[in-house]
């Protein structure tokens, strides 16, 4: 999943940091410039393949700067 995101110069541009903290007792969670996007424990299930990308791509084009064209790679 890091792969899927890390790889996508689209996304480094407007995230200001991404960072993985290890934890315990099965949480899991994105958060997004400081919004939580996706919690494993909040939904009791493991993110689908694909998913955290869409959820990440979702927020940048809430706050997509004009004429500024966001594509997802598939």
């Amino acid at each position: 999943m890091t792969d899927e995101i890390l790889k996508d110069r689209q996304i480094e541009a407007f995230v200001r940091s991404f960072n993985l903290l290890p934890a315990s007792g099965g949480k899991f969670e994105v958060t997004l410039n400081g919004e939580l996007i996706f919690s494993k424990k909040k939904l009791g299930r493991h993110a689908e393949p694909g998913e955290i990308k869409a959820l990440i791509m979702e927020k940048l084009e809430a706050i997509r700067p004009p004429g500024v064209v966001i594509e997802e790679d598939d």
